[in-house]
């Protein structure tokens, strides 16, 4: 599906989500990672990460690099019937070029919503990031990873400064971000979060979370992703 290009004022550049982490549903019961849908105007928490390139090529020597990105972003287009969520909204009041990519939700899918996302928008799962809430020494936290992974929760603890963290239950994730499980975005959360996302976005010119509804991702840079979350970038994802 062609992707629809956002308003933007012109103005400086400022700088969750998808669900289960995709993969067939299981006869168990889920983790409360896969039972949580998430891809908030965060606030900084913790040291920002330099991640080296060579670091990110050790790691994911398979990922394909640069990969294109599913329409031209702009700041110039009229307003349109999707901009109507407080993540369009807030990436419209900093300015950030974006695409908006609406797609038909299939509530019967077994992909999961962030597999269903890829494959609607026609993009690697690597490409596409979901957005988890956790608790870091009992405070909700966001992390942002890859929806061909899990979230490394000791990792995520480490990146925000904590010893401990464990999911959320997709019922406070709902409450703290303003969104249901499915839509959860990242951007324009109802509480601003400590926030981390994954050193792998940098692979990428553009990547896409969910744009705060079911069946609407964003495409955005990462830089532009990391800076309207104040996102500490560190490795916090792992395989499924």
């Amino acid at each position: 599906m062609a992707p629809v290009t956002a308003p933007c004022r012109r103005a400086g550049h400022a700088l969750a989500g998808h669900g289960r982490a995709g993969g067939p549903r299981s006869p168990h019961k889920p983790s409360r990672e896969h039972r949580q849908s998430t891809f908030a105007v965060a606030a900084p928490h913790g040291r920002a990460n330099t991640i080296g390139s060579a670091v990110l090529t050790r790691r994911f020597a398979a990922a394909p690099h640069r990969a294109r990105h599913n329409g031209g972003m702009s700041k110039h287009a009229g307003k349109h019937e999707h901009a109507s969520t407080p993540a369009v909204s807030a990436l419209v009041d900093a300015g950030i070029s974006h695409t908006l990519h609406p797609y038909t939700h299939d509530p019967a899918s077994d992909l999961g919503y962030g597999l269903e996302a890829a494959a609607a928008i026609g993009v690697e799962p690597e490409q596409v990031f979901k957005t988890l809430c956790a608790y870091v020494d009992g405070h909700l936290s966001v992390g942002i990873v890859p929806v061909s992974g899990m979230l490394d929760l000791k990792a995520l603890a480490h990146a925000l400064g904590g010893k401990k963290a464990e999911m959320a239950p997709a019922a406070d994730a709902e409450r703290s971000s303003g969104y249901v499980v499915g839509g959860i975005s990242p951007i324009g959360q109802r509480k601003a979060l400590p926030t981390a996302l994954d050193e792998t976005a940098q692979l990428y010119d553009v990547i896409y979370v969910s744009g705060g509804r079911r069946g609407l991702d964003i495409g955005l840079a990462p830089t532009d992703l990391a800076a309207i979350t104040h996102a500490t970038v560190a490795a916090i994802a792992k395989e499924s």
